[in-house]
């Protein structure tokens, strides 16, 4: 054929590329709440010590050359244990050729991201969960669950304004909000923020920021909270109370015993398979429980 006939015809050496890349499943890739909590960073040990302290006030002195009267704040040590996490991924080494995939990239991507959520969870648990305590030397650890005062319950209602307002009284009360400089958060879910939107009492002008009727989103600073988006919350047998948590910064101490270690090697027992492994140690435990509060919503 001529130059002109043939000039519009692909040529047989053009060949066709496949897809060589991965497309990640939508996840959460980061870490929100280790922000959000006091960060104790490297941990040597199978655990660590979180001290709490009470308060003590002033006495009126009425007698001259009285007896000294003591105040001995009641003191404790809690016990936060560390735990060891791993992922592994099997990659066949075939595929690194057809695919032209590289197992640093996309597949460390999901390890990552898997590591984050643990972190997540952990700090989400040790938000409600019970932790030990032991208030002499020699004494043993006894277990402290959130009180029932540091919980606002279901009531077969969903995130109302009524319970928000709650929370964020009882921080008030407890003296650790933002007038003694404590950060607070909020976790949510699709379903609070449905709820928080369909409401009109909160999405009126008077109640809610402008951008979060524009964004259809909850602000990230909202009555006095940090909202942190976590899909997580504990939920009731038949799923439809679900619990979410509202802390001060200094609530939570989050610790790291070893951080993302990654292994790439091949697995001569499995006809030489590429194995990504990756393991992780994280801990975290609650320091006071007037810092926590614990919010139940029908979802």
């Amino acid at each position: 054929m001529s130059f002109d006939t043939n000039k519009s015809m692909i040529t047989a050496a053009f060949v066709t590329q496949f897809h060589d890349s991965f497309d990640i499943a939508s996840q959460q890739k980061d870490s929100r709440l280790q922000a959000a909590v006091h960060d104790r960073g490297k941990i040597t040990g199978s655990s660590f010590t979180i001290n709490d302290m009470g308060t003590i006030e002033m006495n009126a002195i009425t007698t001259r050359f009285g007896d000294t009267v003591w105040d001995v704040p009641e003191a404790g040590t809690r016990n936060a244990l560390m735990a060891d996490y791993g992922v592994f991924v099997p990659v066949e080494k075939r595929d690194l050729r057809k695919l032209i995939a590289d197992p640093q990239g996309p597949y460390l991507q999901l390890t990552l991201a898997a590591a984050n959520r643990k972190k997540d969870d952990i700090i989400y648990r040790a938000l409600l969960d019970t932790v030990f305590r032991k208030t002499e030397n020699n004494g043993a650890y006894a277990p402290i669950p959130l009180p029932p005062d540091q919980r606002i319950v279901s009531g077969n209602a969903g995130m109302t304004k009524a319970k928000l307002i709650a929370a964020k009284a009882m921080f008030r009360r407890n003296e650790c909000d933002e007038q003694n400089g404590e950060e607070l958060f909020m976790t949510y879910n699709a379903d609070m923020l449905t709820q928080i939107l369909s409401d009109t009492t909160l999405t009126s002008a008077d109640f809610m920021a402008v951008k979060m009727l524009q964004e259809g989103a909850v602000s990230s600073k909202w009555l006095g909270f940090n909202w942190l988006a976590y899909e997580k919350l504990d939920a009731d047998a038949a799923g439809t109370t679900k619990t979410a948590a509202a802390w001060c910064k200094s609530a939570v101490h989050f610790g790291t015993g070893a951080e993302y270690n990654v292994d790439i090697g091949p697995r001569r027992d499995k006809n030489n398979t590429i194995q990504i492994s990756v393991d992780a140690s994280y801990g975290a435990g609650r320091a006071s429980e007037k810092k926590v509060v614990s919010i139940e919503f029908m979802a």
